[in-house]
């Protein structure tokens, strides 16, 4: 777009105090209040002709949400202690990870504003709904934050099956730090499953998966076959035991139907 040469200015609207975010915001003149010892223009004018993002609005606060309505609205913002209002032209992102429509039902969020926000709604399903991104995304992080000098080159199957079949309640953040912490605990040139240290009980539940054992299935035929079918190597690779797995290549083999002299 035209400003995509313009400053492109972020606010995590939780991360700063109420008391603050007004100032953050609109910016305050000398003396406005105590410590307030000089000008400071907010993040509004810093981001003129550009680009502003609100992070987390659905954390302000209704009164708050008033001030920021007239921003929007009307183009121009109240620096505080200023008289005069301060003309600015700024393209407003906003963002949230609540239902803006439950906030408003509970009184949180001011329906005017909403609307106004709302020209173009983009919705981001949670990272366990979009499972063809993990892959993308993981090589991605890994190419970012691979250390210097690091062997580890790409992830493994086992690996990617490991990361497909976890239910990420912290979504792509969380997926960055598992890749990370893989990838300066790995010492070969392949993630493995052992690296990625996972939360216990990884299986994502029943409603969200279809089934776990068709998660567990892949994880421990690809793991076989990344380590050439070596029972033991597969196991440390996933962290149960040697009995396990062959347990599990038991169960495979009745529910292919295979005889019972197979299943060894």
């Amino acid at each position: 777009s035209p400003r995509r040469d313009r400053p492109f200015i972020a606010v995590n609207c939780a991360a700063v105090p109420e008391a603050l975010l007004e100032s953050e915001l609109f910016g305050h003149e000398r003396g406005a209040f105590t410590g307030a010892v000089a000008r400071r223009l907010g993040k509004f004018e810093a981001a003129d002709q550009g680009t502003l993002l609100l992070d987390e609005v659905s954390e302000t606060t209704p009164q708050f949400q008033a001030k920021l309505l007239r921003a929007l609205q009307e183009g121009e913002l109240d620096r505080v202690g200023r008289d005069a209002p301060v003309r600015v032209d700024v393209r407003v992102v906003a963002t949230t990870n609540r239902s803006l429509r439950e906030e408003l039902q509970a009184g949180r969020f001011r329906q005017d504003l909403f609307f106004r926000l709302n020209v173009i709604p983009l919705s981001i399903p949670p990272l366990r709904e979009r499972p063809a991104d993990i892959p993308l995304l993981a090589r991605h992080f890994l190419a970012k934050h691979r250390p210097a000098g690091s062997p580890v080159r790409d992830i493994g199957e086992a690996a990617l099956a490991c990361l497909a079949g976890y239910h990420w309640p912290g979504n792509v953040r969380e997926l960055e730090s598992a890749v990370q912490r893989a990838a300066l605990l790995c010492s070969g040139p392949v993630l493995q499953p052992a690296h990625l240290h996972l939360e216990a009980g990884w299986l994502p539940p029943l409603a969200e998966t279809g089934t776990r054992s068709d998660v567990e299935r892949r994880l421990i035929l690809a793991t076989l076959e990344r380590v050439g079918g070596n029972r033991s190597r597969a196991a440390d690779a996933l962290g149960v035991s040697v009995r396990t797995i062959r347990n599990r290549l038991r169960q495979y083999r009745r529910e292919a139907g295979l005889p019972a002299a197979a299943q060894a």
